[in-house]
């Protein structure tokens, strides 16, 4: 099963920018080992992940009535601290949680993949 991780938020982390050079690295330390710990995993694959701009750097598109509309940056009904995510295969739910216990203590949404065969 596929499984779209979202960083959707600071949680328990101090923001970014507030943090010092060392917090910085401690915390991109973890992303390493979260990295590490799903490749020793049998049966996950870690196939994307990336991190994002600013938040104030999305464009929302819409299509209404066959038009289409671009605003910039996030809205309320858009996940406006979206900091990166991951895309990567699991067994389960379970394996999925328990590796991302590996990062910073931030939200994260988890998303299982819906396979659409044409």
């Amino acid at each position: 099963m596929k499984y779209l991780v979202l960083l959707i938020g600071d949680g328990a982390e101090k923001p970014w920018p507030e943090q010092t050079e060392a917090e910085q690295a401690a915390a991109m330390a973890k992303f390493g080992e979260f990295d590490a710990a799903c490749r020793a995993r049998a049966g996950v694959e870690l196939l994307a992940g990336e991190a994002l701009s600013d938040p104030r750097d999305a464009t929302v598109m819409r299509t209404t009535a066959g038009g289409v509309q671009l605003t910039d940056g996030p809205y309320a009904e858009v996940i406006e601290g979206m900091g990166g995510f991951y895309l990567l295969e699991a067994p389960d739910l379970d394996v999925v949680v328990e590796l991302l216990q590996v990062l910073p203590p931030y939200d994260i949404q988890i998303h299982p993949t819906v396979d659409v065969t044409l």
